[in-house]
């Protein structure tokens, strides 16, 4: 599939006056790939899935490491997110044309054939440029190791927020003294929060967008408030499914009940959600990359981690990470430029922060320039209580999982599917799923095997 709400980050890329850049890089604007150092003793080739605000400024992050190191020619090329990226970078490691560096979603690791695909980071290299385990979450850190060994370097967590307009949450009383929304702590405290900022709303504007028909977006909002029941996925030897339908049932339930009460209008399903929000409407749920449009509308806003409805706080997150796609013989000094290349722009994250991003690198969530940035300062300790998918081969952002199960959520929140039927769909499709085998395993058709 390709890169879901395409559209929708079209529509917000022109609320904030920014550019969409296209798949084919960004030679065209002037910097980035053609913007490649001279005389320079190593050449380290570097393949990102980054468009829009993000695209500027992982450019404007390499044209820094470029001029902090001349001897160092940086090679980018920005290639179209979701599917297609990952389709090509598997063929090119398999069948040796990979690139130096790379960056992949945390959650696609597992499923990328660790040691055949990827090659794992000489931990001793990144700590000479200054990067190590101890700069990192924990729980970071463990999702990025396979066999022992790292796989991929974290470079931000990005996480879904609840966002909320000051202005209209004020009129309804429920901004606290410190100008923040009040806290939320049961599904009955939700709606009566949504109730009241509905009568302070103007006629015409839905209380809050919550992308109920998209699949993607449904299955991040499932995976943060079924990870808030303490729901589980797997047993750890991945071989039984422990899903638990009557939780599932209870979030399903709980998505559902916005739109049958009134306060999602399924009009505004998708990337017209973002534009209620900048017109007037109280709340939005979207990712933190969403904080660039929200301020280039020059509105009064708040965003805070998805709201702990059951009691406990779990949002869902992701990670961009850096990883070594599979060259036969790595090694040398294009090898460890990509080391030096992938530690400079973790420990260099601030520009990355002020695109709404937590940078993986905790030194830098600890600077006085960090903990002035707002909202990101109100929504920084989603770090700490981060929902994942599970660590599966077929998990993962735009992953087979998010494919299969995404509509399923969404045809409960719809209304074409009951919750309880809909939740006993996905522990089948999960029963399948963990039955089936991973076709990305590093072989060519030619090899006998199949790249996805």
């Amino acid at each position: 599939m390709g890169r879901p709400g395409l559209d929708r980050r079209q529509l917000l890329a022109g609320l904030s006056g920014l550019t969409v850049a296209g798949s084919l890089g960004f030679a065209a604007l002037g910097t980035g790939a053609d913007a490649l150092a001279s005389g320079a003793d190593t050449r380290v080739r570097y393949w990102n899935l980054f468009s829009g605000g993000d695209g500027y400024n992982m450019i404007a992050m390499l044209d820094a490491f470029r001029k902090a190191h001349p001897d160092i020619e940086v090679k980018d090329s920005t290639l179209q997110w979701g599917s297609p990226f990952y389709t090509k970078l598997a063929m090119a490691a398999a069948g040796s044309r990979a690139p130096d560096l790379g960056v992949m979603h945390l959650g696609r690791v597992t499923g990328f054939s660790p040691g055949r695909l990827l090659d794992p980071w000489d931990v001793g290299l990144l700590a000479k440029y200054g990067v190590r385990e101890a700069d990192f979450s924990p729980e970071l850190w463990k999702r990025a190791v396979i066999g022992g060994e790292l796989y991929a370097l974290p470079l931000d967590i990005h996480v879904q927020l609840c966002f909320y307009r000051k202005d209209v949450l004020k009129r309804a009383g429920l901004l606290g003294d410190d100008g923040r929304m009040v806290p939320v702590t049961s599904v009955d405290t939700w709606f009566d929060v949504l109730k009241e900022a509905k009568a302070a709303t103007r006629k015409g504007l839905q209380t809050i967008g919550m992308w109920s028909s998209d699949q993607n977006f449904q299955w991040w909002f499932f995976v943060a408030f079924y990870t808030q029941l303490g729901g589980t996925w797997f047993d750890d030897a991945r071989t039984e499914v422990t899903f638990d339908t009557d939780k599932a049932t209870r979030v399903l339930e709980f998505l559902r009940r916005h739109v049958t009460d009134g306060y999602a209008d399924p009009a505004f399903a998708g990337g017209a959600g973002a534009e209620q929000f900048v017109n007037g409407g109280p709340f939005v749920w979207e990712g933190n990359w969403s904080v660039p449009v929200f301020d280039g509308a020059g509105i009064e806003y708040g965003a805070t981690p998805l709201p702990p409805v059951f009691g406990k706080q779990a949002t869902h997150a992701e990670s961009h990470s850096f990883v070594l796609p599979h060259q036969a013989g790595r090694g040398g000094a294009a090898d460890e430029g990509a080391h030096r290349l992938a530690a400079y722009i973790v420990r260099h994250a601030a520009l990355w922060a002020a695109g709404g991003h937590i940078p993986a690198h905790t030194p830098t969530l600890a600077t006085a320039a960090y903990r002035k940035l707002e909202p990101q300062n109100e929504y920084v300790s989603a770090m700490d209580h981060q929902a994942t998918e599970p660590k599966v081969w077929f998990a993962g952002s735009t992953g087979i999982l998010a494919q299969r199960v995404g509509p399923v959520v969404v045809s409960a929140t719809v209304g074409s599917a009951r919750p309880d039927a809909a939740a006993r769909g996905m522990r089948r499709t999960l029963t399948e799923l963990l039955a089936s085998k991973n076709p990305m395993d590093g072989r060519t058709a030619a090899q006998g095997g199949a790249v996805a």
